[in-house]
């Protein structure tokens, strides 16, 4: 098992963990090409040397940073999904924080992670998409156990289709990335699976909780 296939358990070196929280940013806000080591000990404030004490060189900072960002983002998740909601409240509890995260998305760090750490990056792809595929599966069972998605759902095909939409939304020829960064079309995702899964007790339930938590907020 590869650490991107786990979740990193040990308490991390305070220091190391602000690195890495610090560098995350850096990749996401300028790509991780341009971003070089001298330039990542100037902005943190520390010396080379220190640097080299946590990382063997760029490769080793950039595979620590992924764990760490991957970590980061299964404890979010992890706290959310530990919330009392039911299975559709739940889900769009998930929109909203997705919502939240792709404003501060930036694309050319996925471009360099794919062109120039291919391992690294489909590592990651496989991880990110093992945890959403889980993840759907389990807001499936969720849904069928609380009486609000429909008995009959092929519970594995439907959460594979929900996966792959989310999964290849970059690759998209119909829509530009502009749109699939719109806040409305990850909510209408979202939705449009919650209306194709619910059945008419889920749909009341829908209709209630899109009012409840005024989804209109987050569209903007």
């Amino acid at each position: 098992m590869t650490r991107l296939e786990e979740d990193i358990s040990e308490n991390l070196n305070p220091e190391l963990e602000n690195i890495l929280g610090r560098v995350g940013e850096l990749y996401n806000k300028y790509g991780i090409k341009s971003v070089t080591m001298d330039d990542v000990a100037r902005e943190l404030g520390i010396s080379k040397k220190t640097l080299y004490q946590y990382v063997v060189n760029k490769n080793d900072l950039v595979s620590k940073v992924l764990d760490y960002l991957l970590n980061q983002k299964n404890c979010v998740f992890k706290e959310l999904l530990s919330k009392d909601l039911n299975a559709i409240e739940e889900l769009l509890e998930v929109g909203v924080y997705i919502i939240k995260s792709i404003k501060d998305y930036n694309p050319s760090t996925q471009y360099d992670l794919k062109k120039y750490y291919p391992e690294l990056y489909t590592k990651f792809h496989d991880v990110r998409k093992e945890r959403m595929h889980q993840s759907i599966l389990k807001n499936i069972e969720k849904g069928k156990e609380q009486g609000l998605y429909r008995k009959e759902l092929d519970n594995d095909i439907i959460a594979k289709i929900q996966t792959s939409r989310f999964i290849h939304m970059s690759s998209d020829e119909f829509f530009d990335r502009d749109e699939m960064l719109k806040p409305q079309y990850v909510m209408e995702l979202f939705i449009y699976h919650i209306r194709g899964i619910a059945n008419n007790k889920g749909l009341e339930v829908l209709e209630k909780t899109l009012d409840k938590i005024d989804i209109q907020e987050y569209l903007h």
